[in-house]
């Protein structure tokens, strides 16, 4: 632990964070929003400080360290060991079934439709959820395809999952879910989609999505910075509320990668707070954050 003079002395400097449980100087901020942003893309402002506080502190505790500074000196010389903690922990997983519900109105009525009249021939649909979180997404996309293919034989339906974070990925592909996460879904939606089960902590109630609905999914770590293992290409991608953390030079390299991996005149899901203007011309809007591939 530092010494009380060092932190009155830091304190002196501005640098408030010095004088919490565990001292986190600037220096040491520094550092992991440089970490964050060779390992994950993520740009880390100064008005994230408090939110990388609050989550890189459960390592320190975890490791017995003592101050920011030797998390920075663990990471250094721990890479391999700690590099996917450190990721799990910055990576914000914020998500809930059938969220910005006009997305999923669209595909019932317009996307699903001009599927079935397409891919005819094949019979194929596949789709990507990129940055799951903790798996909601794609299993109200799953629901949404088993609903509407239930009077379709033979569609070859897959959705790919994936994320940066090995935990929530782990939490999607086990597909249990505790009550506060189904609250506010109609009971005909829990009746036909889950089951009961009990929760890992004994208490309350933890739904689990049912096989029929697994079965559509896979889920996979995936860094959006690294190489893309997908050979076939999708008719959907959705890719809602991940790009915001990352600077415009890397959103047109993303977003030129997602043309690359739909199918012509293939969809593009975005979140609320986020848009293609300025960003890149391969795409055109189709209102409340839809787009369709052009080029």
């Amino acid at each position: 632990m530092q010494t009380l003079n060092a932190i009155k002395n830091a304190d002196a400097k501005g640098d408030s964070f010095s004088s919490r449980e565990f001292p986190m100087m600037d220096t040491d901020f520094d550092f992991i929003a440089r970490m964050a942003n060779e390992k994950t893309g993520i740009q880390l402002g100064k008005h994230k400080r408090d939110m990388i506080y609050s989550r890189i502190v459960r390592r320190i505790r975890s490791l017995n360290l003592q101050t920011f500074s030797e998390y920075c000196d663990y990471l250094k010389s721990h890479q391999n060991e700690e590099m996917t903690n450190f990721i799990n922990a910055i990576t914000t997983n914020l998500t809930s079934f059938f969220r910005e519900e006009h997305h999923f109105d669209f595909l019932k009525d317009t996307v699903i439709p001009e599927i079935k009249s397409k891919n005819t021939v094949s019979k194929k649909l596949r789709v990507w959820s990129a940055g799951c979180s903790t798996g909601e997404e794609p299993y109200s996309l799953a629901m949404t395809f088993h609903s509407a293919f239930s009077d379709a034989r033979g569609w070859d339906i897959k959705v790919l999952a994936t994320d940066l974070d090995t935990n929530v990925v782990l939490h999607g592909k086990t597909g249990v879910y505790v009550q506060d996460r189904v609250d506010g879904l109609p009971a005909s939606i829990l009746k036909k989609n889950f089951n009961e089960v009990v929760p890992a902590s004994g208490r309350g109630r933890a739904y689990e999505m049912s096989p029929h609905l697994k079965q559509y999914i896979t889920f996979n770590r995936l860094n959006l910075l690294s190489d893309w293992p997908m050979k076939g290409k999708f008719d959907v991608i959705f890719c809602r509320n991940v790009v915001i953390y990352f600077n415009k030079d890397t959103q047109r390299i993303l977003f030129d990668r997602y043309a690359d991996m739909l199918k012509p005149n293939g969809y593009l899901f975005i979140g609320h707070s986020e848009t293609l203007h300025g960003v890149t011309k391969r795409f055109e809007s189709l209102g409340r954050t839809i787009y369709r591939k052009i080029s």
